[in-house]
């Protein structure tokens, strides 16, 4: 049986995690008002954060690590826990508008900068202030198509 320890993480991190998120995406909405290419910059280096989350999991995240550092030691005992598997999928869902929004600013299509970027500020901002993790929520519908495409791919013993 897998250990719950490892493989959920206290819920405050992700928080914390989407708090330092938003604010980076505030400031890329910003920076892209006086410069798309200072935006595409701002945007790359978040894009990193969520490849970093998405690949090692909120543990490995930067500003995870920060929480775990400097956050999580003043505050009282863990006293809710969330999955690993959702936030890493909601951290690969914020790559995806991050590389865009990116793209986007630094081709100088500053529109398609400004919507990924928008999308990414919602989710973000969704999950700090109320704790609705749009990835984490559409996580288990992904979770079931991979599964369903991977049953009706593998031949079946009577075949």
């Amino acid at each position: 049986m897998p250990n719950p320890n490892t493989d959920q993480v206290d819920v405050r991190g992700p928080r914390f995690t989407a708090w330092v998120t938003t604010v980076v995406i505030v400031a890329t909405l910003l920076a892209s008002a006086f410069s798309p290419a200072a935006a595409a910059v701002l945007l790359a280096l978040q894009a990193v954060v969520f490849a970093i989350g998405a690949v090692g999991g909120p543990r490995r995240n930067p500003y995870g690590r920060v929480f775990a550092a400097a956050v999580a030691p003043r505050l009282g005992p863990v006293t809710d826990r969330e999955p690993i598997a959702p936030l890493k999928f909601a951290q690969a869902v914020g790559l995806v508008f991050a590389v865009i929004g990116a793209a986007g600013f630094a081709s100088g299509l500053v529109a398609v900068g400004l919507v990924a970027t928008a999308f990414a500020l919602i989710a973000a901002f969704l999950n700090a202030a109320f704790g609705i993790c749009l990835g984490c929520q559409l996580y288990p519908l992904v979770a079931r198509l991979r599964r369903a495409s991977t049953t009706a791919s593998t031949p079946s013993p009577t075949s």
